[in-house]
């Protein structure tokens, strides 16, 4: 892929981790929901790049966001370095 993403990360009060990008990954109004590393493995290309991250349970994405729930035992500071590194190495 040759489009540069710009992520900034959000940690919501439920603690579900919010990833929002300036590109659009699902098409306009589809939502993507993944509930296992297992699914996103099988997933779309953009999910299937996630699946390596560890500590993700569960992924939402839609439009140029993304929703992740974490491992309780997971460091999400990890995470979101992880999952951003996954995206920019996808999109480069």
């Amino acid at each position: 892929m040759s489009e540069y993403i710009e992520i900034d990360a959000e940690l919501s009060d439920d603690g579900a981790i919010w990833l929002h990008t300036n590109l659009k990954l699902t098409a306009a109004g589809d939502e993507e929901t993944y509930t296992s590393a297992a699914a996103m493995e099988t997933g779309s290309p953009v999910a299937q790049a996630l699946a390596v991250v560890a500590g993700i349970e569960s992924l939402i994405m839609r439009d140029g966001e993304i929703a992740l729930t974490i491992a309780s035992d997971a460091d999400w500071h990890a995470v979101i370095a992880d999952a951003t590194a996954a995206l920019k190495e996808f999109f480069l």
